[in-house]
């Protein structure tokens, strides 16, 4: 069984009366608690998260730049994580003893991340190894659970951000022969790519059917593997809807996350991370018009805080990561409430021998 499968198994539903309860009143309950526990409390929000939950956050930002922060903040005895399963992971690793950190709803996770377990992954280093030797050194997205990052960290690999990915590239290259990219081929295919690499150089490890999918004939040309991994929003983004969308808005700009897919990456007007997306966005010129690739909520929020410029998204009836949507206001009082009665539920806890392994992967990105 997998951390998150032990956690999910044993975690408590929400009581009823949450549900009787109006937002103000959950709201205005929220803000008694954050000034009761003042400093002791710290409550960081990912950028895709609800507004009714970002307007109560101490600092938005991604997954390991919120971590890292959350790090930081040495007063803070709770750090209630407005995220995914392994961001508060990620948070559990880098805090301080003293500290406990608790996510609002133990079914928050992440598709992407559930792509890439710890037994898939050993199963397929061994056939791996079989196949090309001690040339193979493996590199996850931080979208990944404790268990993937520790394997890395035992096998002499690290992490990568989105943006960070091209030079952790350019780093693995230095070390291996080949690289293993976990759990999110999109992104590790686009990055490779803008590195220089073809496309029929990369073959990709299919996790369900345990075996290598690879169209040409040498595998000795084989230079990136990519986990048959994606993210369930930025996939549903399409070509098509790119060539709809510049028929129709010929004077729009298309920039997109490179989780997106290869072809609506090379489509698109500019790519790159979330970071990237609200820098780009927000540095541009007044009334310029901009289509974005990205999670809804986030881009719903860019729109209503530069409103100099036109912001849409290039799917308009695409809906929110479901998963980052089950923290709402009904599950944030909760867990506040829980810690004033002095009964913290939902506490993130990675085992030490996992975290001592993860964290060698942070550290050698970091």
């Amino acid at each position: 069984m997998t951390i998150l499968e032990t956690f999910i198994k044993t975690a408590a539903a929400i009581p009823n009366h949450y549900s009787k309860m109006t937002s103000s009143e959950m709201e205005m309950r929220i803000r008694e608690i954050k000034d009761q526990l003042k400093d002791k409390l710290f409550l960081p929000a990912h950028h895709y998260q609800k507004d009714e939950v970002v307007q109560f956050a101490d600092v938005t930002g991604d997954s390991l730049q919120l971590a890292k922060i959350s790090a930081e903040n040495r007063n803070a005895d709770y750090i209630v994580f407005c995220g995914v399963h392994f961001m508060a992971e990620t948070a559990d690793m880098l805090s301080h003893p003293n500290q406990t950190v608790i996510i609002p709803d133990l079914k928050a996770g992440c598709s992407m991340a559930d792509m890439a377990d710890i037994h898939q992954t050993e199963r397929a280093w061994i056939e791996l190894t079989k196949l090309f030797g001690d040339t193979i050194l493996p590199l996850t997205y931080v979208n990944s659970t404790a268990d993937i990052k520790a394997f890395c960290g035992k096998n002499g690999g690290a992490t990568v951000t989105s943006s960070n990915a091209k030079s952790m590239v350019r780093w693995a290259f230095q070390q291996k022969e080949r690289l293993l990219f976990l759990p999110d081929q999109h992104l590790g295919r686009n990055t490779a790519f803008d590195l220089g690499i073809k496309l029929q150089d990369m073959a990709v490890w299919d996790p369900l059917q345990n075996k290598l999918i690879y169209e040409g004939s040498d595998l000795e040309e084989i230079k990136v593997i990519l986990w048959k991994g994606h993210c369930s929003v930025h996939e549903k983004f399409t070509v098509e809807q790119i060539h709809g969308f510049r028929q129709n808005h010929s004077d729009f700009k298309i920039i997109v996350h490179p989780e997106c897919t290869h072809e609506v990456v090379r489509a698109s007007d500019y790519n790159g991370s979330t970071h990237y997306i609200i820098e780009k966005i927000k540095n541009a010129s007044p009334g310029t018009r901009w289509a974005v690739g990205t999670e809804m909520n986030l881009v719903n929020r860019l729109a209503a805080q530069f409103t100099d410029k036109e912001i849409v998204s290039l799917n308009p009836n695409l809906c929110p990561c479901l998963t980052m949507n089950r923290i709402d206001l009904a599950h944030l009082l909760w867990s506040l409430e829980n810690i004033i009665e002095g009964k913290p539920r939902n506490i993130i806890s990675v085992d030490e021998e996992t975290k001592k392994y993860a964290i060698i992967a942070l550290n050698r990105m970091m």
